[in-house]
């Protein structure tokens, strides 16, 4: 299969991927066509947190394709958000109804918005008919196929396809799988043959051959979006794209780069060094037999040991990969 019209899309990945390890990522790295932010929390009062706005505005993002995501069960606060955006410039929003975050499903939205499909409906009904002509603003959609279970998939399908949705993320799990049980991909296949929207798949694509397998197995796909993968192999896009490699050095070059930037914008070194653990829990998965130096990285005190044992992994590892 041909390959080269898939574009690959960076995940909203809430507390991990904000724009610094965005803009860190896109200086080393090739091969993501759109990033998505973590999603923002919409109120009556428009974006309200510090934290979200700062991480959307676009001097923040600068040479980045950068594309909001909103977390929204209210039509009107949605669409103050939308009037926001549309401000700072943004052309795109998506949608997020797939986050299985208890506390989210616990207020009716992310994944849990599909237990009320009748609200689902009246607030795309109002959305489209606020926002779409009057803010020239494409609305994507990130869902799951479920809250319990799959059954009523083709119901959920059925309201997206009656709205002019610019491209639909879907990741074919249910909300109560959570990220454990194996990918539902039947749910993705059955929209391949029930909807003309753009489609996308998001979902436990973690290596080149897992690419690889979902282009051949789902043919006519947008787009595939990354998450977890590029997390544990930040290469992976490249190796996808321009057939490379894991690449130690420039592993090694984004972490510094990110580290240096946590170091300047966090306040002390605790945050800094929670942080960095925080990177390699998944990265660490870009390097064979590394699991002494990251129990060493997990019980280092200070900037001063972590700094020791990152040095000791470059030694380690950037002539071996």
């Amino acid at each position: 299969m041909n390959t080269e019209n898939i574009q690959l899309y960076f995940a909203p990945m809430e507390g991990v991927a904000g724009y610094l390890y965005r803009n860190t990522y896109n200086e080393i790295f090739s091969g993501i066509d759109k990033y998505f932010a973590p999603f923002i929390s919409t109120s009556p009062n428009g974006i309200r947190r510090l934290k979200e706005f700062k991480d959307v505005l676009p001097e923040n993002n600068k040479g980045i394709n950068l594309v909001p995501q909103l977390l929204s069960n209210n039509a009107n606060d949605f669409i103050s958000a939308i009037e926001e955006l549309a401000g700072l410039g943004y052309e795109e929003v998506n949608i997020n109804i797939g986050c299985p975050s208890g506390t989210v499903i616990s207020k009716g939205k992310g994944a849990g918005f599909l237990g009320d499909l009748d609200g689902l409906d009246r607030f795309f009904d109002e959305i489209f008919n606020n926002t779409y002509d009057k803010y020239n603003m494409k609305i994507s959609v990130k869902t799951r196929v479920g809250l319990y279970d799959e059954d009523m998939w083709h119901d959920i399908l059925e309201i997206y396809n009656r709205y002019p949705i610019s491209e639909l993320i879907i990741h074919p799990r249910t909300r109560e799988d959570l990220y454990k049980k194996p990918v539902r991909y039947n749910t993705f296949e059955y929209a391949t043959e029930n909807t003309d929207l753009k489609l996308c798949y998001n979902g436990d694509v973690f290596t080149k051959a897992a690419y690889k397998s979902i282009c051949e197995r789902f043919d006519g796909i947008n787009a595939i979006m990354l998450g977890r993968g590029i997390l544990k192999n930040p290469c992976l896009p490249q190796m996808i794209k321009e057939d490379k490699e894991i690449e130690a050095d420039k592993i090694f070059e984004f972490h510094d780069k990110i580290y240096e930037r946590y170091k300047d914008y966090m306040s002390g070194e605790v945050p800094v060094l929670f942080k960095m653990k925080e990177i390699w829990l998944y990265m660490q998965e870009s390097f064979e037999n590394s699991e002494k130096m990251i129990k060493k990285i997990k019980k280092s005190k200070n900037l001063h040991e972590y700094e020791k044992i990152i040095q000791e992994m470059k030694e380690e590892y950037i002539e071996k990969i």
